[in-house]
């Protein structure tokens, strides 16, 4: 029985050149997209002024996006995809739960528009699909995987036994309440530091925030 794509010689997974034009303007939008975010802010995206960027009509965008809360979607998907590969890459490696952080501060530095569209302000009136924050689950599984050989000895605190009743954060991550309390207590304290720093907080207070981001890690890990 011939395969699919067989009698036009076509390779299963191998895409049409409309596929591969419709991917390239795709990700042209997207492009000018995080422009605008990082000119106006995501409140201010809009596809007729991308489309007129492009030189083309704004209902030809539509043909790629169904509207502005569609491309959002695919651009926080694009941003948590980008952070779970990254840290599960670093992870791979060998990095601890020390080195994660590093990672992460890394990867915020690099676009802080990026991490502001993830974990900044919500954009008003956009409300992300279910299936959005999927990918945010593999950020956190990473770094519980990091968090559990920490916590093996430690004794569990009471907000730990409370964690243990709330765990829907941590999907079906098998992590101990211990670890559960540290990797809450990492994400929380290290997404403060990075809000602060991106959002130029710092500035003018004459110290280095690096620094501070490893005095604050130290004084965190077990």
């Amino acid at each position: 029985m011939a395969k699919p794509g067989a009698e036009s010689g076509r390779k299963p997974d191998a895409a049409t050149p409309r596929e591969r034009y419709r991917a390239q303007v795709r990700t042209e939008i997207k492009e000018h997209a995080w422009e605008q975010i990082a000119t106006a802010g995501a409140s201010a995206l809009s596809l007729n002024a991308i489309a007129k960027q492009m030189g083309v009509s704004g209902p030809a965008l539509y043909r790629y996006f169904a509207g502005r809360d569609e491309l959002i979607t695919e651009l926080i998907r694009d941003a948590y995809r980008s952070l779970a590969d990254t840290l599960r890459t670093a992870a791979a490696e060998g990095a601890d739960l020390s080195g994660l952080a590093h990672v992460l501060r890394g990867w915020a530095l690099e676009d802080p528009h990026r991490y502001f569209l993830l974990y900044g302000t919500p954009v008003p009136g956009y409300h992300a699909p279910d299936d959005t924050t999927a990918i945010s689950s593999e950020i956190m599984a990473t770094l519980l995987d990091a968090c559990v050989p920490l916590t093996q000895q430690a004794q569990e605190a009471p907000f730990a036994a409370h964690l243990a009743k709330h765990r829907g954060w941590a999907g079906d991550h098998p992590a101990p309440p211990a670890a559960l309390h540290l990797a809450m207590s990492f994400w929380t304290r290290m997404h403060g530091l990075l809000s602060l720093e991106l959002a130029g907080h710092f500035t003018g207070m004459r110290f280095d925030p690096e620094q501070l981001f490893a005095a604050e890690l130290e004084s965190l890990l077990p």
